[in-house]
């Protein structure tokens, strides 16, 4: 007897692209608005490594948003530098990489991206209402729905000196991936 099978899969995280030369990219945006996602199927498509932000806070900031509280600027500050060495270490070994980090405010940007020419600034926009409904299916993650409304009050949008790729996330995120790629195609 032929055993049945299985039904194929029509999706691929890899994407064609005609990138050939190391680029790094962080993908910023508020809690929920995909980012993990996002960045992970943009580091499958440009076969590159991937750093998930959140991994990079100290456990003081993990236990504070975990409780409902937001983290200050002050807590923010030694994240944040650590974000922008991982992003020194690929560009000394010119590798590429995708990088998340919220990076809600312009000081937040110039810290990890400042005059590092090579690097990327992505913006996952989206609704408030959108975010709240994909943030309330989400499970065993540290940051609660209660503190969105802090991350849009805190949230300034990348201004056109940035040089931001901005992409709404109302698609499927292996479409939004597809769009960064090709938009990524057309910079470098």
């Amino acid at each position: 007897m032929k055993a049945p099978s299985d039904p194929q899969r029509n999706w691929s995280a890899a994407v064609a692209h005609k990138i050939n030369r190391p680029v790094i990219v962080v993908v910023m945006g508020v809690s929920g608005s995909g980012k993990t996602t996002i960045a992970v199927l943009l580091a499958a498509a440009l076969g590159c490594q991937f750093q998930e932000g959140d991994d990079l806070h100290p456990a003081a900031n993990i236990a504070k948003m975990s409780s409902g509280t937001a983290l200050t600027d002050s807590d923010r500050l030694p994240w944040l530098k650590k974000v922008a060495a991982e992003i020194d270490v690929w560009s000394a070994e010119n590798a590429s990489g995708v990088l998340t980090c919220s990076a809600l405010k312009r000081a937040y940007r110039d810290i990890i991206i400042g005059d590092r020419p090579d690097v990327i600034l992505v913006y996952l926009k989206g609704s408030r209402d959108l975010i709240a409904r994909r943030m309330a299916g989400r499970h065993e993650h540290f940051m609660p729905v209660a503190l969105l409304d802090s991350q849009f009050a805190a949230l300034e949008e990348p201004s056109s000196d940035e040089h931001p790729i901005t992409v709404n996330i109302g698609g499927k995120p292996k479409d939004v991936a597809a769009e960064i790629v090709h938009r990524l195609e057309e910079r470098v």
